[in-house]
């Protein structure tokens, strides 16, 4: 599994939070998800031969969030 830890910026409650989560934890090949509203980041474990980065901001991008 590949660790990344992603910038996420718009979050503004647990809402939020919960709405990243389900997204990304959503996505096949997505192991753990770890949201955080203070640090605005989401740490992710992810399988690279099922799933890209750019795919899993792309899911955070669809809720709403910016995930540059």
């Amino acid at each position: 599994m590949t660790k990344a830890t992603i910038k996420i910026g718009g979050m503004s409650c647990e809402h939020c939070v919960k709405a990243v989560t389900n997204a990304v934890r959503a996505l096949p090949g997505v192991g753990k998800v770890a949201v955080s509203l203070q640090a605005n980041t989401a740490d992710v474990e992810y399988d690279m031969d099922k799933i890209s980065l750019a795919a899993i901001k792309s899911a955070i991008a669809e809720e709403g969030y910016d995930a540059p």
